[in-house]
């Protein structure tokens, strides 16, 4: 169960109240993060799911709210005092919102014991089974090489999210993602690289990365490699994250006997074109940080001119998915 003698906390701006019972004197702990923005409901049920958690250490849950208007805040300190809560006051995004808790993580633990603790990276859309945090954390604490850790990710229609376990989007991954070919050829180990689905889901593996909607870090390596990107908004900083973390020699492990539901697209709600536009952005962003620099500007200018392409293409079904509708 998380540490129940936890009070609430407040952000305002760049001004942070410390609470003088949050503490990590413990050897081994878990962080639970989870940003918010107006998802009263699944948030709810989020932290139902995790105080129904049994695990051996202790656990502190904090919630980043990004100025919601829908009751969050008041459900939090009616329903759920145990938990942290820091107010944004205002939507600042997924990569900085964690930051906001990752900062305060790092000043509650002592340097000497960071490689006992560990952060799980949430959505409020994300319900974690009893056992799943235990079972992510034991990933850790057998193999002290590996960093990230991430469960399998079921869908609500009972489908496997893809996204649990994959690749890095190289220009060559990506090309076959987006022109359909890996979903036409699942089992190819060539075109189906990019989400891994050549890979029994029920096998634990060894991947580039696991989805930041539920993602357990060692605080060791946050600590060493830094935070997350803060140039992504909503889309790639997990990718981004693991990349960087790689780059550092730790591993990436997934873990399907740890599971949990996503709702996917319940934390940021229905689709419109900022979010297209932030999704398409952060593929460009990824690409410019991590392999343009190597690349003859002839092939960054067809990777921007194709990612530039889909988005137009996702705008426009988007436009007449509208129309439909009406």
């Amino acid at each position: 169960m998380w540490d129940s003698t936890t009070s609430p906390g407040v952000i305002t701006g760049e001004r942070v109240f410390q609470p003088a019972s949050v503490t990590a004197d413990a050897p081994r702990g878990v962080w639970v993060v989870v940003v918010n923005y107006n998802t009263a409901g699944l948030l709810e049920r989020c932290l139902e799911a995790l105080r129904a958690s049994s695990l051996d250490r202790p656990c502190t849950v904090i919630v980043v709210d990004n100025g919601s208007r829908d009751g969050s805040v008041a459900l939090l300190r009616e329903r759920f005092p145990e938990v942290l809560l820091l107010e944004a006051g205002r939507n600042i995004g997924f990569a900085r919102a964690n930051n906001v808790a990752l900062r305060r993580v790092l000043a509650l633990v002592p340097e000497r014991v960071r490689g006992e603790h560990a952060v799980l990276l949430l959505n409020s859309d994300c319900f974690v089974e009893p056992d799943t945090i235990q079972r992510l954390v034991a990933v850790l604490d057998d193999d002290p090489g590996v960093a990230i850790a991430g469960p399998k990710l079921v869908l609500q229609d009972g489908r496997l999210d893809l996204a649990c376990r994959r690749s890095f989007p190289t220009p060559g991954s990506a090309f076959w993602k987006l022109t359909g070919l890996a979903t036409l050829f699942p089992r190819s180990r060539w075109l189906a690289r990019y989400n891994l689905t050549f890979l029994d889901p029920d096998t634990p593996a060894d991947v580039d990365a696991v989805s930041g909607a539920c993602m357990l870090v060692r605080l060791s390596a946050i600590a060493e490699t830094g935070l997350l990107d803060e140039a992504y908004f909503m889309y790639g900083e997990d990718l981004d994250w693991a990349y960087r973390i790689k780059a550092r020699g730790w591993r990436v492990r997934y873990e399907p006997a740890a599971q949990a539901l996503h709702l996917k697209g319940g934390s940021w709600g229905r689709r419109d074109p900022r979010v297209l536009w932030e999704f398409y952005r952060a593929m460009a962003l990824f690409y410019r940080r991590h392999y343009a620099p190597r690349q003859p500007w002839p092939v960054r200018a067809l990777v921007y001119a194709g990612i530039g392409a889909r988005f137009l293409v996702a705008l426009a079904a988007l436009a007449v998915r509208r129309v439909v509708r009406r």
